[in-house]
């Protein structure tokens, strides 16, 4: 609805309506994991048997919680070490992408920034099974000719993190350049008189002004790789990260430790994305 112009009160309440079913659309299956990781039951499913905390601190199967489930630890773990890792990169390379594309001009240009962008509209499952074929023929080639095998291009953690960092630094490079295009050049060039030197002015004047946006495309960053599931699906080996884990578990059947994990991450996701609704009201009030 267009708020200048008038309504009448049918079309209000309709439209109050509307946006309640579809907030309910959203949230009704995250209220309901979340409630079921407290029943009372061996299964996330009704009936509703009472409440426990067994499958957050419960150390006895079939009640095993998240807390003590050395194999769910242990995917956290190699999720948190691959997020951490596309959100370095991914920022690091974000900035460099947002000052190639906002501060210089050369030729194709224009079809370089499209490049960049397609990891966007290109599926994960795609993009994840183009990594593979990509890395194993280059480990195979190596291989076949000079009888190396190099394990890390195998399907793994850090081949994750390449078909990860793929996509996820286009979203980091977008959110850069927005705030990087906002910035006065003058500033920059009133640090050259004043005797700074380009690197200088850019790390005193630019990067400062720019820290908003890059904290925000790093918490972006770190929420899209921990969660990533279909890029990561057609690259995980051995160690596998918790979507992959999880995916696994629900193959064998379900128990409502599984809900215990999903609600834990809906609270740190909460917290992240409250850090980043923050860190944006400082950018928008600089």
């Amino acid at each position: 609805m267009i708020p200048s112009m008038p309504q009448t009160k049918t079309a209000t309440r309709l439209y109050a309506a509307y946006v309640t079913v579809f907030f309910i659309y959203l949230s009704a299956p995250l209220i309901v994991v979340g409630v079921f990781a407290f029943n009372d039951s061996l299964f996330p499913s009704l009936p509703w048997n009472g409440v426990t905390f067994d499958w957050f601190f419960g150390d006895k199967a079939p009640r095993t919680g998240v807390f003590n489930d050395g194999e769910l630890l242990e995917s956290i773990g190699f999720s948190a070490f691959v997020a951490v890792f596309v959100t370095l990169l991914s920022v690091l390379v974000g900035t460099c992408n947002a000052f190639l594309f906002e501060r210089h001009n050369f030729p194709g240009k224009n079809f370089l920034y499209i490049l960049a962008l397609m990891p966007l509209v290109i599926p994960g499952v795609i993009l994840g099974i183009s990594m593979l074929i990509f890395t194993n023929s280059i480990a195979n080639f190596v291989e076949d000719s000079f009888g190396y095998d190099l394990e890390f291009l195998r399907p793994g953690l850090f081949v994750i993190i390449l078909g990860q960092f793929a996509f996820v630094t286009t979203i980091a490079t977008l959110v850069i350049s927005a705030r990087l295009r906002k910035f006065d050049i003058s500033l920059e060039e009133a640090a050259y008189n004043l005797g700074a030197t380009k690197w200088e002015a850019v790390w005193t004047i630019t990067l400062p002004f720019l820290k908003p946006a890059m904290i925000g495309a790093g918490l972006i960053s770190l929420l899209m790789s921990f969660e990533n599931f279909n890029t990561t699906l057609m690259l995980a080996g051995s160690d596998s990260p918790l979507t992959i884990t999880m995916f696994d578990r629900l193959k064998q059947g379900s128990t409502p430790a599984l809900n215990a994990v999903s609600l834990l991450l809906m609270v740190v996701s909460g917290v992240l994305a409250l850090v980043a609704v923050f860190v944006q009201r400082d950018k928008t009030t600089e």
